[in-house]
This record gives structure tokens, sequence and C-alpha cells, in this order.
């Protein structure tokens, strides 16, 4: 990997994080005490960041520093339908086993 592969990594976590938080680049740069500006300039690549000024994204994003340098995994299709199948199967067991819980505990022979 490259150290431009490394900032580009580092900018799209950036704007990934900082949009699943629901935050503008305006309010982030708020919070970190930075400006929109270069703020906007990190994301778009084309500044890069201090220490400091990654001590105050991490701690304006509420995540640890090594999160802007992880590859954003996506699952395939296959993967996800197959967690899909097992979070139904867990989910109907888990039913049956609270239904004959509670048919054999609180149901009452009258």
């Amino acid at each position: 990997m490259t150290e431009q592969d490394i900032r580009r990594l580092f900018s799209l976590n950036l704007r990934r994080i900082r949009s699943r938080r629901d935050l503008s680049q305006l309010a982030l740069a708020n919070k970190a005490d930075l400006t929109h500006n270069f703020v906007n300039d990190i994301e778009n690549s084309k500044k890069w960041v201090s220490p400091k000024t990654m001590e105050k994204l991490t701690e304006a994003l509420g995540i640890e520093p090594h999160e802007l340098f992880l590859p954003d995994v996506k699952l395939k299709q296959e993967e996800v339908d197959r967690l899909s199948d097992y979070i139904d199967d867990f989910s109907d067991t888990l039913i049956k086993s609270v239904h004959e819980l509670k048919t054999r505990y609180l149901e009452s022979d009258e």
C-alpha cells in the first residue's frame, strides 16, 4: 500500500464515519475545533493531518485512530444471505423455546 493509498483510505473513512454519525463537515469541524475548509480538504485528500489534528477528529467522532485506517468491509451477497438465514433460524428457535417455557412454567392447569 502506497502513501497515497493510505491517505485516500484515511479520507474515505473520515467521510464515511462522519456521514454514519449524521454530521456535516461543518458540524465535525466545530466539534474538532477545525475549519470547515480544512475538513473538506482532508476528506478530498488535498491535505494531510498532524497527530494533534487526528486526535481532535477521532475525539469528535468518538472513535479510535486506527479506525481511520481500516478498509470498509462489505459482505458479498451470499454472505449476507447466509447471515440472514442464520438470524431467521435463530429467531425461530428462540420463539419456540420461549413458547415452550411459557407453556411449561407459566400456564396453569385448571
